[in-house]
């Protein structure tokens, strides 16, 4: 007999709410030794006991399924409320996750507006991302290379918020970096001028000074460079048997901002300091649209260099050095001179050239098209020796001079305003007429200065004479001043630096 304690009631009730009533007599009859476990005859009764146990055991888990499943309904409602709490739960956690994101993003991102520029507007934004430089081409033209957008703004002196204005392209703005005015042609039609505003027009000077005017040009080039002017472009024409002029169509306009921009990154700058640069350089044609007493500003079609801009004439003598190589080696090989002062094209030539003219005249225009130039069709002027040869305005002849027709009608009209005063006179298309005077004889100066000394001698005169006349169209005191505006609105001359020039010549507010 087994010295096993009996359980207490307590124990045997638990028991048998935990198993059946055959089984805890079979557990309890081993326990006490009256069954030995060990024993290696199984009756048959054991055997049916342990079965029968098995089977009310899974008999009692069926009823508690079947229990649950009594009421379907209820138990689809208590799932999908159990569902939707534990959706809820997750929702909000999502939430929760997703907020924290943002916030993280949203702070991340302007931190980094405060550091890069990160965006300049629709069209124009593709290449930020590409902040590698070509170190040899910068050494080469002796050009700073400048890591980010936050280096080249404080080569400026700006902040990067300021530079960020001054390049960002929109699409419609309260705020136009440029005024536009028309001013008529000499051939006929009208001009459209685009003036930078003070802070761009500074921005441009510095693009200008440190950058552009540091590339090396083609000789052929005989426009907006030091010690360059249309006298040393008429120069190499004179006395000629044949001059030619051409002219293209639309010069400006169809220099893009990507023609622009690719000529920054092949001066050896990233496309992240290119694009801002040319955006600079650029802008697009506007309408002014007014809404309730307020100007928007639409832009439309492409970005392009204005004319107006002090960087735009630099940038069309580096983006034409291959033309202007090509068309040189074109003249040299048929027996002709050639130069170029922004969009005229200027050839000359002695003996007979009849032949080779046609040659020429051909290679021009396949030239000019396969470097992304069109030529005025009107434009084309093939003039020999026998009549008056000019190029950009100066009679090439012989010697270089100006047409006397014009010399002796711009001596009548001081001669006018003399006798009468300046009221209702005009001279050439702006209505201007101190300025236009006063521009002609500068221009006079230039090919003989003796005698533009004289006319502008002769108009301080007149304007002192006329003073009171004048004041009333412009009203200031000091005549000194008058003199002094009308010399910049003509073309304010650009000195660059000298190479050795640390220091930037140009500062932004």
């Amino acid at each position: 007999m087994n010295n096993e304690q009996p359980k207490t009631r307590e124990e045997l009730y638990q028991q048998l709410r935990e198993t059946s009533r055959e089984e805890l007599i079979y557990s309890e009859m081993v326990r006490f030794g009256f069954w030995e476990e060990n024993v290696e005859q199984p009756s048959l009764s054991q055997e049916v006991i342990k079965r029968r146990i098995d089977l009310q055991k899974e008999l009692r888990d069926l009823l508690a399924r079947e229990k649950q499943i009594e009421n379907p309904e209820k138990l689809v409602a208590k799932y999908r409320k159990e569902k939707m709490k534990e959706s809820r739960e997750k929702q909000k956690l999502n939430r929760e996750q997703r907020e924290i994101a943002r916030q993280k993003k949203a702070a991340d991102w302007k931190e980094r507006k405060q550091k890069e520029i990160l965006y300049l507007g629709e069209e124009i934004s593709g290449g930020l991302h590409q902040k590698t430089a070509n170190p040899e081409k910068l050494s080469k033209y002796g050009l700073t290379n400048y890591a980010e957008a936050k280096d080249l703004a404080k080569a400026m002196g700006i902040t990067l918020g300021q530079l960020r204005f001054l390049s960002y392209n929109r699409k419609v703005s309260k705020v136009s970096h440029y005024k536009r005015f028309y001013m008529p042609k000499k051939s006929g039609g009208q001009r459209l001028i685009s003036a930078p505003m003070p802070r761009l027009k500074a921005a441009q000077y510095w693009v200008l000074t440190n950058i552009l005017y540091k590339i090396p040009t083609h000789d052929a080039a005989c426009g907006f460079k030091p010690e360059t002017s249309i006298l040393t472009n008429a120069i190499p024409h004179q006395n000629q048997d044949l001059v030619i002029n051409l002219d293209f169509k639309d010069f400006f306009p169809t220099i893009t901002f990507r023609r622009v921009k690719g000529v920054f990154i092949n001066l050896g700058y990233s496309e992240h300091i290119a694009t801002i640069l040319a955006a600079i350089c650029t802008e697009p044609d506007v309408d002014e649209v007014e809404l309730d007493g307020t100007t928007y500003y639409t832009a439309k079609g492409e970005r392009h260099l204005p004319q107006g801009a002090p960087t735009s004439p630099a940038i069309t003598n580096i983006l034409c050095y291959k033309l202007d190589a090509r068309l040189a080696g074109t003249a040299k090989a048929l027996g002709f001179k050639y130069t170029r002062y922004a969009d005229d094209l200027s050839f000359s030539t002695s003996g007979d050239t009849t032949e080779n003219l046609k040659k020429l005249l051909w290679r021009i225009r396949q030239t000019v098209k396969e470097e992304g130039f069109l030529l005025h069709p009107d434009k084309t002027r093939i003039m020999r020796k026998g009549a008056r040869q000019e190029v950009t305005g100066i009679v090439v002849n012989n010697q270089l001079g100006i047409d006397r027709k014009k010399l002796k009608r711009f001596r009548a009209l001081l001669h006018q305003v003399r006798l009468s005063g300046w009221d209702g006179k005009k001279w050439g298309a702006s209505e201007d007429i101190v300025a236009s005077v006063w521009g002609y004889a500068n221009f006079v100066k230039m090919v003989k200065p003796l005698q533009g000394e004289r006319f502008l001698a002769e108009i301080k005169e007149l304007l002192q004479l006329h003073q009171r006349q004048l004041l009333q169209s412009k009203p200031t005191s000091n005549i000194e001043k008058i003199i002094k505006e009308e010399q910049q609105k003509i073309r304010p001359e650009i000195t660059p630096p000298k190479k050795d020039d640390s220091k930037p010549r140009w500062k932004l507010w």
